[in-house]
């Protein structure tokens, strides 16, 4: 089995186990977790993808993602679809499921952004060491 193939298998228990147990995945502990369905950018499908997520403190509508991609160097594939399909983003938050507007955040907000969420999970201070990219971070306002 390829490492493609482990990761979407993993995906795939994570996203069934997020469902079955209102937003709760037990590989994540207590870490905040949301789903995140793209349209992919080649293919058209719809794909979705366990990601950790840091809501914003003043408003309950933004929730921040981070395409570390564990500190690969080339970004997440989702990344690349909210860029290609930004119209086509879904978010699903515990029981709750809003259609979102991607938008990719910009210094010096990106590094204020991605220093607290290292803070809280210092696992992304090494995603951050182990590539030559900076890892983007991107917000997403949930519509109703």
């Amino acid at each position: 089995m390829s490492n493609e193939d482990s990761t979407l298998n993993f995906n795939e228990q994570i996203i069934a186990e997020f469902r079955a147990n209102e937003g709760r995945a037990a590989a994540f502990g207590d870490a905040p977790l949301l789903l995140l369905t793209t349209k992919g950018s080649k293919t058209g499908k719809e794909h979705t993808t366990p990601v950790m997520y840091l809501a914003d403190e003043h408003d309950s509508t933004l929730v921040y993602v981070f395409a570390s991609y564990a500190g690969a160097d080339t970004h997440p594939a989702w990344y690349n679809n909210l860029l290609t399909n930004p119209y086509d983003v879904i978010v699903e938050v515990g029981v709750e499921t809003n259609p979102a507007t991607p938008e990719v955040v910009d210094e010096p907000e990106r590094s204020r952004i991605y220093a607290e969420q290292s803070r809280r999970f210092p696992g992304f201070s090494e995603y951050q060491a182990k590539t030559s990219r900076t890892i983007p971070v991107v917000a997403l306002r949930l519509h109703d």
